[in-house]
């Protein structure tokens, strides 16, 4: 086999576009097969280290270009229990921070992060992957119109059905909910400002999301057939609905968008990272949309994904098994903490016992009322390592 490149990207997602442009920014030669796809009308809340980390790799200058900020997320217990927990408003002022962060159009970002590419830019191929082995130290890539491609490091960043994943043979384990998310965007009567809110309802929680304007973005995650229900009578039963949800606090609902429902799962694998393979984004992590994570987690994948090639000795022809393994230590504890987080927090939020539920609204008047847990809490939620 010959070498094609340094390192082969596979996956035309947001944070296979992440890593393809920062590697190449990296004077890395890369090719990166992202076939075509729909466009993603979706938008991701990413905390300030994510927002950090794009800056710094040179992915995005000014965040207010296409973004929106983050300043305060207000949760409220819209559940019928027994035990309620306390309305609660965390500021990000009070963690000395100018915002938690900011949402971001996917679509724009995608834009953002293909116009960063450096003179020496990734080779984009529209191409599809049929199959992927390691021949010595080379990983081998064969496209679906039979070329076959050849470097030293592969990364697999094609989504939680990865055939790079399943080719090189890491597990997996997951879990399916019976809740799904419907996903929209709408217009409302008055705005929400810079505030994220969350209504906690018994089959898990409704978050309006600011997006500029009257304008947010909308996750509601039910059990799928109430939402199945609700979606087929249409926008204006929808945004009746909508309404109701939102305790009818922001005047006339439009919704501006398609409607989308998804089921909810959670994925994790054995290892992020093995033979020369490094997986990131959702072929390495999938988890419901709490806490805004997804896109958070793959972004610190690609820094530490970064950091690994960059203390690889590349004089040696193993350098990219050597990577792939760095990479996957230096990825096992922050998958494994944010995983249990997200996993704790959503059950949390469905939990009919009443334990759960004194330990639920115990927790979030711990956090109204001590300033230094809700400091903590802040750092967690935002993705701190230590």
């Amino acid at each position: 086999m010959k070498q094609d490149a340094d390192i082969i990207v596979v996956g035309g997602g947001l944070a296979g576009s992440a890593a393809a442009v920062s590697l190449a920014r990296n004077n890395l030669k890369v090719i990166h097969l992202a076939p075509t796809a729909p466009p993603d009308r979706r938008t991701s809340a990413l905390m300030m280290p994510s927002v950090d980390f794009m800056r710094q790799a040179g992915l995005i200058a000014d965040p207010g270009e296409i973004g929106h900020p983050l300043t305060a997320i207000r949760i409220i217990d819209a559940t019928p229990r027994l035990i309620r927990a306390p309305e609660t408003l965390f500021e990000a002022r009070e963690a000395g921070l100018p915002a938690f962060g900011w949402n971001f159009p996917n679509a724009a970002l995608l834009n953002r992060f293909q116009a960063a590419a450096p003179v020496n830019a990734p080779d984009i191929r529209n191409a599809a992957v049929a199959d992927y082995r390691r021949d010595g130290d080379l990983g081998v890539v064969t496209l679906a119109d039979g070329t076959i491609l050849g470097a030293p490091l592969v990364v697999g960043a094609d989504g939680k059905k990865s055939l790079l994943r399943a080719a090189a043979k890491i597990t997996t384990r997951e879990h399916h909910f019976s809740q799904a998310a419907l996903v929209c965007d709408l217009e409302l009567g008055r705005p929400i400002d810079e505030t994220s809110i969350e209504f906690h309802y018994t089959h898990g929680p409704f978050t309006l999301v600011p997006a500029g304007g009257n304008k947010v973005n909308l996750v509601w995650i039910d059990e799928e057939p109430v939402l199945r229900q609700v979606q087929s009578g249409g926008p204006e039963a929808l945004a009746s609905a909508i309404s109701q949800r939102s305790q009818h606090l922001f005047g006339a609902i439009v919704l501006s968008s398609p409607s989308f429902v998804f089921p909810l799962s959670t994925l994790t694998v054995e290892t992020a990272g093995r033979d020369g393979l490094a997986l990131i984004g959702e072929a390495a992590h999938a988890f419901p949309p709490i806490g805004a994570q997804g896109l958070n987690l793959g972004l610190r994948d690609v820094a530490d994904l970064l950091a690994s090639i960059r203390t690889a000795d590349r004089t040696r022809s193993n350098w990219g098994i050597e990577a792939s393994h760095s990479y996957a230590g230096s990825r096992a504890p922050d998958l494994a903490r944010t995983g249990g987080m997200v996993d704790t927090l959503f059950r949390s939020l469905l939990a009919d016992m009443l334990p759960s539920q004194a330990m639920r609204a115990g927790g979030l008047w711990a956090l109204k009322l001590l300033p230094p847990l809700r400091r903590q809490a802040f750092a967690l939620g935002m993705g701190a390592r230590n």
